[in-house]
């Protein structure tokens, strides 16, 4: 139950803003679904004001999106694994990036399972660092919300018909997310055979 655990290390933060917002940006680096959900839920219980919730959420998720840009780049530098992918083969891929890095990081911030792959690719290609992480604030933004949103909303429900359980359900509302994001991308990669 890591939503769960992440609204212990919330609640051990007690009133301190800064506690709170480093257990949630350090919960974002754990899973950014589920630090989300539980940020959401504090709030939803008067434990957490939800502008330092977003806040923190925002910072913890883009700089997990610069970490795995950053990985991307020192792979690069790694003899064998940059002999993986040749030169010419990265102009082409940081050409194709350079116009659509906009698009290419929204799409991967909303479809699961391809953020890392994206991600590091951004990097390994030396695609554009500023525009990466405009696209990544822009994209987090727009996710972030609609999930924290949601989140309010199914934690208002949980916590009034579900009232000590509602970590259950909380916990059942991440792995639904997980799931229906995974079987959203398989609906899309059987509509392209």
């Amino acid at each position: 139950m890591l939503a769960s655990s992440i609204s212990s290390l919330l609640a051990l933060a007690g009133h301190s803003a800064l506690f709170q917002a480093v257990a949630i940006i350090l919960g974002t680096f754990i899973l950014e679904d589920a630090a989300t959900v539980a940020a959401a839920m504090q709030v939803e219980s008067g434990g957490l004001s939800p502008w330092l919730a977003l806040a923190s959420l925002y910072v913890g998720i883009v700089l997990g999106d610069l970490g795995l840009y950053g990985l991307g780049r020192l792979s690069a530098r790694i003899p064998w694994v940059a002999r993986q992918l040749p030169p010419r083969r990265q102009e082409v891929i940081r050409s194709w990036i350079s116009g659509r890095i906009f698009k290419v990081v929204l799409v991967s911030r909303f479809l699961p399972g391809l953020r890392l792959p994206t991600y590091t690719t951004c990097g390994f290609v030396a695609a554009d660092l500023r525009q990466f992480a405009m696209a990544a604030v822009v994209a987090t933004a727009c996710w972030t919300s609609l999930l924290f949103a949601t989140s309010l909303r199914v934690g208002h429900f949980l916590m009034d018909h579900l009232g000590a359980w509602r970590w259950a359900g909380a916990a059942g509302f991440v792995v639904f997310i997980i799931v229906a994001g995974r079987v959203a991308v398989a609906g899309l990669q059987g509509a392209r055979r």
